[in-house]
């Protein structure tokens, strides 16, 4: 029996036809709302939270930035690396469905087997994390000796498109979206990247000695100057949206590049001309990631018409959704 191939038209019809109410008619209607943005050729820039690439986003989030529907990406240095571990050491992972049984002596034993886990996977730690650890030091130490500065994202681009990991890949190549990102040249913010693990491995490299000066990794003030100069560039002819996954410094951090140029800088700029937030937060004005988006109007981030949603769902089921949706648009 041949089995039935689901199309992106396929699901948005699926879509169309049976979300209607509540959270599905939030999903649907942000999903047609960046169907539109980009149809009146502005452009959306993504925030990636969580544990996306962990969770695999790649299998959908790659082939939207191939075909041109996100046209930059903030994330996590979490969401950053690990969407190379999964590159390198897929097979090497453990799933434990169980996981909300396991009990601390079981969290243990995990840890003594070298698997990190993460809700309901165990990132392994030799075939993951020590597996690229070296590749990534040789290009830090290098632009150690040199002089040179580069932010945590543009040596993870250097050391994909050089080939190099190939040998190791486990999974379709095309599912990684950092690969994707890297051969589209896709602009990539990363605040926080100190509290990821290759920014520990960093640290780690000072420590000993391995590398002499204190800034061969970018981070923190210069990507955000870095931000506004793309967000003035970006917007000075067009809008740009903002689809956000998650919560924490993911979607903080680039949103307040608006408030920054119009209040700090005195300097009249576009505001986000969309806004959706995937979050399984409760709504909640004292915190960030529960905040309804009109909240952000009294910081100059939105205006009052500015399209807002709210999908209050988890965004490893919603978010493939949403991209076959955009995907479909063609």
């Amino acid at each position: 029996m041949t089995q039935a191939t689901h199309t992106p038209a396929h699901i948005r019809d699926f879509i169309d036809t049976h979300y209607r109410h509540f959270n599905a008619a939030a999903l649907r209607d942000a999903a047609r709302g960046w169907v539109e943005l980009l149809e009146r050729g502005d452009k959306m820039f993504l925030p990636l939270a969580g544990a996306m690439s962990t969770a695999e986003l790649g299998i959908s989030l790659a082939e939207m930035i191939r075909q041109g529907k996100v046209h930059a990406i903030c994330c996590t240095g979490a969401n950053l690396e690990e969407d190379v571990f999964n590159l390198v050491a897929h097979e090497h992972y453990e799933r434990l469905p169980n996981y909300r049984d396991l009990s601390p002596a079981d969290e243990q034993a995990l840890l003594k087997r070298h698997l990190n886990r993460v809700t309901d996977t165990c990132i392994p730690e030799e075939e993951a994390l020590r597996r690229i650890e070296s590749h990534v030091l040789a290009r830090w130490q290098a632009a150690d000796a040199a002089g040179e500065a580069r932010y945590p994202q543009e040596f993870l681009f250097e050391l994909l498109l050089s080939g190099e990991l190939e040998q190791y890949y486990q999974i379709d190549p095309r599912h990684s979206w950092l690969l994707a990102a890297a051969q589209a040249d896709l602009p990539i913010f990363v605040p926080g990247w100190e509290d990821s693990t290759l920014g520990n491995m960093y640290v780690a490299a000072q420590i000993r000695g391995d590398l002499t000066r204190p800034h061969t990794v970018r981070a923190g003030t210069e990507t955000m100057r870095r931000l506004v100069a793309w967000y003035q560039e970006q917007t000075a002819t067009g809008g740009l949206g903002f689809f956000q996954i998650g919560g924490g410094i993911a979607g903080d951090f680039p949103i307040c590049v608006v408030p920054l140029i119009k209040q700090d800088l005195e300097t009249d700029v576009r505001v986000w001309s969309y806004f959706c937030q995937i979050s399984d937060s409760t709504t909640s004005y004292g915190s960030y990631s529960g905040a309804v988006p009109n909240e952000k109007i009294t910081w100059g981030k939105l205006d009052p018409n500015t399209p807002k949603f709210i999908i209050e769902s988890d965004a490893t089921i919603v978010a493939p959704l949403v991209f076959q949706y955009v995907l479909a648009a063609d």
